[in-house]
C-alpha cells in the first residue's frame, strides 16, 4: 500500500488532451472524491470545502459558460485559441468544480474573531489539499487531469440546475477523462535547495 501511495504521488501530472471514453464508473467517481472530501483536513474541523461534479452535458455546458463568460475581454487573436482549449476540456468525461463556502468561513471568524483574518487563507489552504488528493485520487483511478482556475458568473438558473449554494465561491477546476498523450517531462529543481533538514 505505501509503495501505491507513493507512485500515485510521483505519476500526478497534468493532461490536457482527454476523451469522455470509460475509465470507471460515475459510481466509482462518486466514491472516490467523497474519499478525499471526508479526509482532508480544515482548521477548527471547518469542513469549508463544497464539490460539484459534472459529467456528460453538465460538463460540455460548464466550459461553453467558461468561453462565453471571458471571450468578450480577449483580442481577437486569442479568442480561437481558448477555444480550442475549453473544447479539450469539454471533450472530457467530467470536470470537478472546488467551492469553499463562505458562509462556514465567516461564521468561524465570528466564533473565534482571535483568528478572523487566518480562517480565509485557511480555507483555500484546505482547498489546496482537496484539489490535491482529488486529483491524485482520479489519475490513480486511471483518468488524466488538469488543474483550471476561472472564476465565472454563474446564472441563478445554472445554480439552481447544479446545486451551487449561495456563499460558496469557485477556486478551482479539474477536467478529467482518458488521456490520450503522455504529459510532457516535468523539469524538477534541486532539491537541495528546496529542503533544509536541521538537527
Amino acid at each position: 500500500m505505501s509503495g501505491d501511495f507513493y507512485s500515485a504521488i510521483e505519476e500526478r501530472r497534468s493532461f490536457y488532451s482527454i476523451t469522455d471514453e470509460f475509465v470507471i464508473s460515475d459510481e466509482r467517481i462518486e466514491e472516490v472524491v467523497q474519499l478525499a472530501v471526508a479526509n482532508t483536513p480544515t482548521a477548527f474541523n471547518s469542513q469549508t470545502g463544497r464539490l460539484v461534479v459534472l459529467l456528460g452535458n453538465s460538463n460540455k455546458d460548464f466550459w461553453q459558460v467558461i468561453f462565453e463568460s471571458i471571450k468578450e475581454g480577449l483580442a481577437e487573436e486569442h479568442i480561437e485559441k481558448n477555444k480550442r482549449k475549453f473544447n479539450a476540456f469539454a471533450s472530457g468525461y467530467g470536470t470537478v468544480l472546488f467551492f469553499e463556502d463562505y458562509e462556514v468561513v465567516a461564521s468561524m471568524q465570528n466564533k473565534f474573531p482571535l483568528f478572523h483574518e487566518q480562517f480565509t487563507e485557511w480555507s483555500h489552504q484546505a482547498s489546496g489539499i482537496l484539489q490535491y488528493l482529488v486529483w491524485t485520487s482520479l489519475e490513480y483511478e486511471g483518468f488524466g487531469a488538469s488543474l483550471q482556475h476561472y472564476t465565472p458568473t454563474f446564472s441563478s438558473a445554472i445554480c439552481k440546475q447544479w446545486g451551487i449554494q449561495k456563499g460558496w465561491k469557485l477556486i478551482a477546476q479539474l477536467p478529467f477523462g482518458k488521456p490520450t498523450v503522455a504529459p510532457k517531462e516535468k523539469e524538477i529543481q534541486s532539491l537541495d535547495q528546496r529542503v533544509v533538514i536541521v538537527k
